[in-house]
């Protein structure tokens, strides 16, 4: 099948999946973006697509995956940055800093030093961040999964060592 044969079909089913994805999202913006990501990703990996299955299944495994990964990354957002005992929190909550000047300075000076990482170590941490799994990173960078992983632990490593100060203050130690 050629790839303008596969937009075709993929095409049709543009409004089954947008009503799909009104189901799911219940959020008129929020479905045209997992449509539109659905799309993205059935034409990045139309090869594996075996022609004579369901292409509407196929289709629909793939927004139903995307956007239990959304949601994921939601939860993620709102949480730490990872479940070790990091020192730092990306959304620092109210209970961690005292007043809404403190959390600026502490947001302030995450973002510069998660920004003072370097690229390769900045762009796996933003990524890990923003709720990509290891293999996604993997993938996406197409470097191997060991590398990622050593990665984001030297990027919080960094991070935990220069935001030393801020665990210090709030009465948080790796003790």
């Amino acid at each position: 099948m050629t790839q303008i044969e596969f937009s075709s079909l993929v095409e049709r089913e543009a409004n089954p999946l947008k009503n799909y994805a009104l189901q799911l999202t219940r959020n008129a913006e929020d479905a045209n973006d997992l449509v539109q990501e659905t799309m993205l990703k059935a034409f990045t990996y139309h090869t594996k697509f075996m022609e004579g299955t369901n292409l509407k299944g196929w289709l629909y495994t793939i927004m139903k995956n995307s956007f239990i990964n959304n949601y994921r990354r939601i939860l993620k957002r709102k949480t730490f940055l990872d479940s070790t005992d990091n020192l730092y929190f990306l959304d620092a909550p109210s209970h961690v800093s005292g007043n809404d000047g403190e959390r600026k300075f502490l947001k302030r000076d995450l973002e510069l030093a998660i920004d003072a990482l370097p690229p390769d170590l900045k762009k796996t941490f933003s990524m890990n961040n923003k709720g990509f799994k290891y293999h996604e990173i993997a993938e996406i960078l197409q470097i191997p999964i060991g590398t990622v992983k050593t990665r984001i632990f030297v990027a919080r490593r960094i991070l935990r060592k220069r935001l030393k100060a801020y665990g210090e203050s709030f009465g948080l130690s790796e003790d």
